[in-house]
């Protein structure tokens, strides 16, 4: 499957579950251990503007815009950036530098997909909203078994996989496999 169609696929599925967001439920803990959903909303959108920005720095493109304002619209100003720095003509043939290193565009891609689309299932399961588009998490456990080993699980970030039935939903597999209990 395409990265960049796999991004975009994520970005939707996390503004449907923002926009069933309830105010009172940003307090509400996710399965994140250390974070209530206003915290897994301010990561995300500060994961898409780390990716943006490292994207148009690849190609020498003018930075778009910072977020501001409410969960909502500083995640549709992110995102939006995200997929428009991935864009970029030439960018995809690019080397990004990210805070853990510097990477093919193409891999730093795929570990947005592997991150936003983990926490769109933390967003849903702590909400009691479903993520509709299977195929796209599926594609995502994927990649995340090709980059997460051994060395790169730690406390809080990537925790030990979790026990789960191989025919468990695809959901609750993704989850286990980021370290979430299930």
């Amino acid at each position: 499957m395409d990265s960049l169609d796999l991004l975009k696929r994520t970005v939707g599925e996390v503004d449907k579950l923002i926009a069933g967001l309830s105010d009172d439920q940003l307090a509400v803990q996710t399965p994140c251990t250390d974070w209530k959903v206003s915290d897994l909303l301010g990561h995300i959108t500060g994961g898409a503007t780390m990716f943006a920005q490292s994207a148009e720095e690849a190609v020498g493109a003018e930075a778009g815009p910072a977020p501001s304002g409410d969960h909502r619209s500083a995640w549709s100003t992110a995102s939006r950036r995200a997929l428009a720095a991935f864009e970029l003509p030439g960018v995809m043939d690019k080397t990004v530098k990210l805070p853990f290193g510097e990477m093919p565009a193409g891999v730093a891609l795929n570990i947005a997909v592997f991150d936003v689309a983990t926490h769109a299932v933390d967003l849903a399961s702590c909400t009691g909203q479903t993520i509709s588009d299977e195929g796209l998490l599926e594609a995502a456990l994927g990649m995340g078994k090709q980059m997460i080993g051994p060395d790169f699980r730690q406390p809080g970030i990537f925790d030990a996989e979790q026990p789960c039935p191989d025919d468990a939903p695809v959901a609750q597999r993704l989850l286990a496999f980021a370290g979430r209990k299930v």
